[in-house]
């Protein structure tokens, strides 16, 4: 939620509302969730201390607008999957714990700041390392401890929201490349569930989805069996939807 201001800037912002972004990102059969580096003084001390990227809402934006350009300074994307979960409007929210209060009380107009939480899903693969800011690294998202201010709790319920979602709506094809193998598929459900599911009963609940398309194209250079590769109709998917997704294995 925070940055710090100059006095130039400040009348372009809302003092008292914000937006936190859960970047959830996916590689190499793991789920990760971006995080910024701020450094804290705690007893005398510089302490490096983590939070989820965010910042104030501007006056002439809309707040996915916020949103949006909040991802696209931290990873150089533009137009990636984003969706608002929840409003944060605890009045100590910032009060969590006393140094983070202490450390962020210069940077505000306004000591009561309500956020607005979203989430977003990016394949990492097609982010380059230097478009990510210096500050900041992917976390797995079953190492996140402490965070700052209320941010463990904005994560918690992303991630709540997130396998809410990934259950009735197709979201694990934003983080497939075109072209994928239902076992790609399949790592990204456990992954993100942390889980395994058996795999005869995934592929027989796959092997139901009509908008997803079998190729003619197979795995190649790999010491397996080559596996098919499969892609995502949207078209099909829309015009079919009165079905509701729903991929609970």
């Amino acid at each position: 939620m925070t940055s710090s201001f100059t006095d130039s800037e400040d009348f372009l912002i809302l003092p008292s509302v914000s937006v936190d972004c859960v970047i959830f990102g996916y590689s190499e059969n793991t789920l990760t969730v971006l995080v910024r580096s701020e450094f804290v003084p705690i007893d005398n001390k510089i302490n490096i201390e983590w939070k989820l990227p965010g910042n104030h809402v501007r006056r002439n934006e809309d707040i996915y607008d916020t949103a949006s350009r909040i991802l696209k300074e931290q990873t150089g994307l533009e137009e990636i999957y984003v969706k608002q979960f929840q409003v944060f409007s605890n009045p100590d929210r910032l009060h969590k714990r006393p140094q983070d209060f202490e450390w962020v009380k210069p940077r505000l107009l306004d000591e009561r700041v309500i956020t607005v939480g979203f989430y977003s899903l990016v394949n990492i693969d097609s982010i380059k390392n230097n478009q990510l800011i210096e500050v900041a690294k992917w976390m797995n998202v079953y190492e996140v401890e402490d965070l700052m201010f209320d941010h463990n709790e904005i994560f918690d319920q992303a991630l709540k929201k997130l396998r809410y979602d990934l259950l009735h709506e197709p979201l694990v094809f934003e983080l497939l490349p075109e072209k994928f193998t239902l076992t790609q598929m399949q790592k990204i459900y456990e992954a993100i569930f942390n889980t395994s599911y058996d795999k005869r009963n995934y592929r027989r609940k796959v092997n139901k989805m009509i908008y997803l398309i079998s190729t003619d194209e197979i795995q190649t250079g790999v010491s397996h069996k080559p596996a098919r590769f499969y892609t995502f109709n949207r078209e099909s998917y829309e015009s079919n939807k009165t079905e509701r997704f729903d991929f609970r294995v």
